[in-house]
Parts: structure tokens; C-alpha cells; sequence
């Protein structure tokens, strides 16, 4: 036996005639139905066709019926009109009724043997009858025709503004047998379709009047869509040419014909792919399983690569997965941390109840949503702080089946911060002191008159105390003098040293009036040397809880640069006006100058850190200003002062909420 004729070879071969033959059947079945589709959907267009040729031709009929009974009445009116006396009357009553019911004629027109008009309905001629003889050309042409053959003419189509395309009717008038007149009757072709094409006709085709130019002189329809089939048959009356021309649309394709092709497709593909499933499943779970391996990978090279931790927990706070970075981050090996429970190995002793908590609040769904912080442990039991966004664990079904927790390490970023608010503490301080030292000389001079009076007043006393027959009572009110000028140098100086002392933030009840007075009371010597009227409209407002010392600071920085902003602004107008107003919820403060104002190009950058304009400037102190109201919730900005009598001016203001006091 030949090797090509071994049972195996015959096998296989057999083999595969038999999972060929069903195939083969399929395929010849589905030949079969879409043949009998093919002619069923032929039948149903042969059928559209015989129905599109039996509907053009009743409208055919129906057109040529009405234009024949239009005939007949302009015929009827022409016979009158010769024989009648008062002419006039009757072509006006006569014209009259056939235009009510005859809407698609537009006007009828009698013109006199000499192509004058006589009289016209309505009154009013389309411009190519605004003359006395007879319109255009072609009308003339139809005219001559109609006197010469003595019967009814159409004219050929033409346009007239405002009216499309319209056609003449000339009716020739006799009177004893001689040509008298003639009455013309307008018909627009759109008026003619509008009225004789009914409603139902043009819901299912498009209706257009045209000629063997394609030249398009009238249409109806209320559908659109892609056409099909035409037909067109000639419109006489009135000829010329003028072709009636039916469109239909193709309608809806039949849904149970599109059903029954679609259960054919998908009967023949559910039989290909029970005849390759075995194949397929073969195929299929090889290359899943390739799928699985890269997926595998990709996740363990993903897992490798990420610096943020991440923890799953089951509903019962079990946990269930750690990715190296957790571990790397605690110290401690994923098998140490997988399956532990309650308490965890990384929180600290000594927090135990704190973290106990916050693990039963995220179990109850209640974790906060913008993360929440606490203190972990390494394994080496070195302290960390961790930031924790905890998330829902979602299985492939849809089912919550624990939580995912992202960790991360913000150790390095609160020493930053930490560092960063000191550093923004000792720029406050050192601002304070040069704001001080500015104001040295002013507040020299201001020490020095109550030191001044003190000195004078002890020298009135010992004079006193040196004349015979002194008495207490007579040096009283020196030594009262004496003591009040002690206590407003004593309060000068108290002030000074509150004002650049380093101290911690720290917010407490305080009352806006106050600290509006001890500015003023640093500023108004600098005020007076200044020429300047300093007016404060304080009325009584709650405290708001706040830090004392860093209110004034940015109080005094704000008054200050009002005052030096009036450095060229006339004396008649240097008045700084500190106002403090109540709203709903906040207090609002605001210190208006009237000096040169703030130009526009530099109004985005008067908030920026180390922008100034002044000469000796370093740039801080707005910067500073604005830190500081933003640290106790409130906001800083500047405005044009519209109300200065100088014309020009700003005003700096700040809020601050008003809530309880801590």
C-alpha cells in the first residue's frame, strides 16, 4: 500500500470532507436565501414602478382636466365680454368670482384689440405688464397667435419676479364676428402644483415641472431623502416642451426582510463557530494563557517600579496585600505583614487606641476623603509620618470585598514645611525690625517730649520744695504731670518692645479696635512730621480670634506705604482714612490713601515676594502682609480709590472671618 493511500491519510482526508461537507451545505443554503431576497427585493421595485406610472398618470389626467376647465370658464368670460354692454361691470364680477375659485390664477388681464389695458384683477401688474401694451416678447408672440388662430393659445414658461414661473392663458374676444379684445389669465406653475397635487401625493414622491433642458420652473414635496425611480410624461396643455416629472423615494427598508437576512448571517456564523470551536478554544487558551504571563510581568515590573505604597485590607481589616514599597518603607517582608490583623506590626505602642480608631472609621467607610495622616514605625522602630488615601476594593463582579490604601512618606516634606514656616517666621521678624528702624528717628523724637516733660516738671518740684513755707498740695500737680508723662513713655516703649519681639504664632480673642489704636499710636508722630490726618472710622465689632502681633504688623506696613505714597500729593489732601467694617461673616479693614496710585503693568506683581518700587526697598512686606491674612482665612488686595478729591489714590483691604474663638 502506496504511502498516499495509508488508513491514516484516507482517514484525515475523509475527515475533513465530512467537516467540509456541512460548510459546503451552509453556504448553499445561504446562497439560496439571498437569491430569494435578491428577487423579492427586484418584485417589490418592479412593483414601486407599475404604482409610480399609474399615480403620474391620474395626475397627468387630473392636471389636464383642471387647465381644460380653466379654458372653458376664460372662454365663457370672453363670450360674454362680446356681447354684453356694461363690460366693465361683468369683467369685473366675472373675474372676480374666477379668481375666488380658482386660486391657482394669479390675475387676469383684458387687453383691448390694440394690446392696451383695459382693466386688470387684481389691479396690480407683475413688472413685465407695468406699460400699456402687452408684456414681453413671447406674451406678444402668444398675443398675434391667439388673435390669428382665434382659440385659446398658451404662452410659453417664463419667470417674473416675485411669482417664479408662470404661463399666459390668451383668450381672444370677438364682437360681430371681429377680434376685440383679449383677456389674459397668469398662472404660476407653483401656484398650479400647490393647488392641484394633493397632500398624500407628495408624501410620497417629488412633483417638478420642467423641460428638455432640465430647466426647473416649478416642484412640490414634503419628503426628503435619496430618490429612486422616475418617470415624466409631457404637460399638455400647454406644451412648449414643459415635461411633468414624478420622483419616488425610497421608502424604508422591510424590517422583517432585514430580520430574516440577519438570522440567516448569524445561523450560518453560529454554525462556522460550532464547526471551529474545538480549534478555537485550543487556540484561545493558549494565547490567554500567554496573556496571563505577560500580564503577570507587566504587574511585577509595575509593582517594582512604584515609590508609593500600597495596602489591601479584607472587609474584616485582614491584610491581604503589600507591594515592595510598603515593605520597603516599614522595614518589615511581605510575608510578616500578609494575614496580620489588629494591631499591626508598624503602628506605634504608645498610639495603639489613636490608630485603632481610624482603622474602624475606614472600615465603616468613614475614612476622610482627602487622605488622613498618622505615625508608623520601621521595623528598626524608627518613627515616619504617613500620608493615607483609602479606597474601595472592587472585585471583577462588581463587589466590594475590602480596602486599598495608598501610603506615603511626608516625613522629608514636614521637615521642608517646618522649615520653611521658620524661615517665614524669621523674614515677619526681620521685617518688624526694619520697619523699626525706619521708624527710629520718628519714635526717638516721640520718647523724647514725655523725657523732656518729666525732666521739666522735677525741676519745677525741687524748685518748689526750695522755697520756705512750700506744702505738699503746692507741688501735687506737678508730680500728676509728672507720672502721666512717665506712663506715655512707659506705654511708647512697651510698645515698641511688643511690636519686635519673636514669639510663636498664636491666635486668641482679639478686638480689631485695639490694634488699630496702637498703630495709629506708632504712626501719628511720623503722621504729624508727614502733614498727614490720619482718620480711623472704627465702630464696635466682636473679636475675632487672631495673632495680635502679626495683625499690626500688617496693619503698620499698610499704613505706612499710604503715607509715603503721599509723598508729592498736596497738603490740603493727604489724609489716610483706616475703616473697619462688619459683613455677614467677616470684617473687612481697608486703608485708603489718595496718593499717585498703582500703575496697571505693575498691579499683577504688587503681591510678589522681593518686587518693590521703592529705591531702599527689599520687597517683603505685601508679600508678608498677604501670608499673614491668608494664614487666619482672610484675603488681601488693592483697589483704585474712585472717591480721593486728589483724583487718584489706592485703597489696600483685608478681611477676616468672623467665627468663635478658640
Amino acid at each position: 500500500m502506496t504511502p498516499a493511500t495509508t488508513p491514516g491519510n484516507y482517514s484525515n482526508r475523509h475527515l475533513r470532507w465530512l467537516l467540509a461537507l456541512p460548510k459546503l451545505g451552509i453556504i448553499l443554503l445561504i446562497a439560496a436565501l439571498l437569491s430569494l431576497l435578491w428577487l423579492l427585493h427586484l418584485n417589490e421595485i418592479e412593483e414601486e414602478r407599475s404604482a409610480l406610472i399609474k399615480d403620474v398618470l391620474w395626475l397627468e389626467q387630473n392636471l389636464r382636466f383642471h387647465l381644460v376647465g380653466v379654458e372653458e370658464q376664460m372662454q365663457q368670460l370672453a363670450v360674454d365680454l362680446g356681447i354684453q354692454q356694461e363690460m366693465q361691470r361683468s369683467f369685473r364680477l366675472r373675474a372676480g368670482h374666477l379668481l375666488k375659485n380658482t386660486p391657482e390664477i394669479t390675475q387676469i388681464v383684458w387687453f383691448d384689440a390694440a394690446q392696451r389695458i383695459i382693466d386688470a384683477l387684481p389691479g396690480d401688474l407683475p413688472p413685465d405688464h407695468e406699460t400699456e401694451s402687452f408684456g414681453p416678447s413671447n406674451t406678444n408672440r402668444t398675443f398675434e397667435l391667439a388673435r390669428k388662430m382665434g382659440k385659446t393659445v398658451y404662452s410659453e414658461p417664463f419667470f417674473v419676479t416675485g411669482r417664479g414661473a408662470v404661463v399666459e392663458l390668451a383668450v381672444p374676444i370677438f364682437h360681430d364676428r371681429r377680434f376685440s379684445g383679449m383677456l389674459v389669465a397668469v398662472l404660476p406653475l407653483d401656484s398650479l402644483l400647490g393647488n392641484q397635487v394633493p397632500w398624500w401625493f407628495t408624501e410620497k414622491y417629488q412633483v417638478v415641472i420642467t423641460d428638455d433642458n432640465d430647466t426647473l420652473y416649478a416642484s412640490k414635496t414634503h419628503i426628503a431623502g435619496q430618490s429612486g425611480q422616475v418617470y415624466q410624461v409631457p404637460l399638455d396643455p400647454p406644451g412648449y416642451g414643459l415635461l411633468l416629472r414624478i420622483t419616488s423615494y425610497r421608502s424604508g427598508s422591510n424590517p422583517l426582510q432585514i430580520l430574516l437576512t440577519i438570522a440567516i448571517v448569524l445561523l450560518a456564523a453560529g454554525v462556522f463557530w460550532s464547526l471551529w470551536i474545538v480549534r478555537d478554544l485550543m487556540k484561545k487558551r493558549s494565547q490567554a494563557e500567554e496573556a496571563l504571563r505577560a500580564e503577570h510581568a507587566f504587574r511585577t515590573a509595575m509593582e517594582d517600579s512604584l515609590t508609593v505604597g500600597m495596602r489591601a485590607r479584607d472587609l474584616k481589616g485582614k491584610v491581604i496585600y503589600v507591594n515592595p514599597a510598603f515593605c520597603k518603607m516599614t522595614g518589615f517582608s511581605s510575608e510578616e505583614l500578609v494575614g496580620s490583623t489588629p494591631p499591626m506590626p508598624y503602628w506605634i505602642p504608645a498610639q495603639i487606641d489613636e490608630a485603632f480608631a481610624m482603622h474602624q472609621a475606614v472600615l465603616a467607610g468613614q475614612a476622610p476623603v482627602d487622605g488622613f495622616e498618622m505615625t508608623f514605625r520601621r521595623k528598626n522602630d524608627e518613627r515616619f509620618e504617613a500620608l493615607v488615601y483609602e479606597a474601595k476594593l472592587i472585585d471583577g463582579n462588581g463587589q466590594h470585598t475590602g480596602w486599598m490604601a495608598s501610603v506615603l512618606d511626608i516625613t522629608e516634606r514636614r521637615r521642608t514645611e517646618e522649615l520653611a514656616r521658620q524661615q517665614q517666621e524669621q523674614l515677619q521678624f526681620t521685617s518688624r525690625l526694619v520697619t523699626m528702624g525706619e521708624m527710629a528717628s520718628t519714635l526717638a523724637h516721640e520718647l523724647n517730649q514725655p523725657l523732656a516733660a518729666i525732666a521739666s516738671y522735677n525741676s519745677g518740684c525741687l524748685n518748689l520744695l526750695e522755697r520756705p513755707g512750700c506744702q505738699p498740695q503746692d507741688i501735687r500737680p506737678a508730680l500728676e504731670k509728672l507720672g502721666v508723662q512717665a506712663q506715655r513713655a512707659g506705654k511708647i516703649i512697651r510698645r515698641v518692645h511688643a511690636f519686635v519681639r519673636k514669639s510663636e504664632p498664636k491666635r486668641a480673642p482679639c478686638l480689631l479696635a485695639e490694634v488699630i489704636e496702637d498703630c495709629v499710636g506708632f504712626v501719628e508722630a511720623e503722621a504729624r512730621k508727614r502733614q498727614i490726618h490720619l482718620d480711623c472710622q472704627i465702630p464696635a465689632v466682636p473679636a475675632v480670634p487672631a495673632d495680635r502681633l502679626m495683625l499690626e504688623q500688617v496693619l503698620l506696613n499698610l499704613i505706612r506705604n499710604g503715607m509715603e505714597a503721599m509723598a508729592e500729593t498736596p497738603g490740603e489732601h493727604r489724609q489716610l482714612v483706616i475703616r473697619l467694617q462688619r459683613d455677614d461673616s467677616e470684617l473687612r479693614i481697608s486703608v485708603a490713601d489718595q496718593g499717585s496710585g498703582i500703575a496697571p503693568e505693575i498691579r499683577d506683581k504688587l503681591f510678589t515676594a522681593f518686587f518693590t518700587t521703592k529705591p531702599e526697598g527689599m520687597g517683603v512686606g505685601l508679600s508678608i502682609c498677604r501670608s499673614i491674612i491668608e494664614f487666619h482665612r482672610g484675603r488681601l488686595w488693592a483697589e483704585n480709590n474712585d472717591t480721593s478729591p486728589s483724583g487718584s489714590g489706592t485703597i489696600f483691604l483685608f478681611t477676616l472671618p468672623l467665627e468663635e474663638s478658640s
